[in-house]
């Protein structure tokens, strides 16, 4: 939930999720359509279809229970390697490396180079120290976020006196400007079609829609014909939404 959404935003739906769903097989039993109404106003619906993918995968191939096998985990739909590693360092307290935007920072700069996503990946596993994946990975990444920031204190960073970066002072180019590949800009929303699909599934909650009225609710954002009909056809090839025998567009 909270990949590319505020964690203000997410913590509500969260406990709503787990008041609801507390595990894979719960989730698995429901149809899409009541995780999307759920997930309405966060945003990447592919993101729920994902998730409800995956629980019925889980409920298939491991008795409903999250695998704790990197190899399970990346066979997961939605599931890359930061999630895939994220789930077994803070779920299963696995000594394995993360590598985050904070964290590829953190990397590049200590190091003095920037990473490619190999080597990135490489450099955390080898730093982690033994039976310490979970304290280890939530400190780098605090590090990132409060001192080795896109803007860096370096003033006070416990990471100072090892910072190949710091210690030369600060040449340019900074090495964690793109390093690793993980810092991507994300495109403005507003008038977006995104908006437009968060727009189309919102209606859809509260009841189904004839074609021309969802392709009039992503006009109202794109202010393209052509545009809000490929967003009603995107969502439909996604499977986000379905057509009912009557005509009308639903959620699954």
């Amino acid at each position: 939930m909270a990949q590319q959404t505020g964690v203000d935003r997410v913590v509500p739906k969260w406990h709503a999720f787990l008041e609801r769903w507390p595990d894979p097989t719960a989730l698995a039993a429901r149809p899409l359509g009541d995780l999307l109404s759920l997930w309405s106003g966060l945003g990447y619906p592919r993101r729920a279809r994902n998730l409800h993918l995956a629980a019925q995968q889980m409920v298939d191939e491991h008795g409903g229970a999250v695998p704790d096998d990197l190899d399970a985990l990346l066979r997961l739909p939605g599931v890359g390697p930061y999630t895939a590693r994220a789930v077994l360092a803070f779920a299963f307290e696995r000594d394995v490396g993360l590598v985050d935007t904070n964290i590829a920072r953190v990397l590049a700069r200590v190091g003095g180079a920037s990473l490619r996503p190999r080597a990135a990946q490489d450099a955390a596993d080898g730093l982690v120290p033994a039976d310490r994946g979970w304290l280890w990975n939530q400190s780098l990444m605090e590090l990132g976020a409060t001192f080795c920031r896109p803007t860096p204190r370096c003033v006070g960073c416990p990471a100072h006196p090892d910072c190949a970066w710091a210690t030369a002072g600060r040449p340019d180019p900074d090495p964690a400007a793109g390093s690793a590949g993980v810092s991507r800009r994300q495109a403005p929303f507003a008038g977006s079609d995104r908006e437009a699909r968060g727009r189309v599934l919102a209606a859809l909650v509260d009841a189904p829609l004839a074609d021309d009225a969802a392709r009039a609710i992503a006009a109202g954002v794109v202010e393209s014909g052509v545009r809000a009909e490929q967003v009603v056809d995107g969502l439909r090839r996604d499977g986000l939404v379905v057509r009912r025998e009557d005509g009308t567009l639903a959620l699954p």
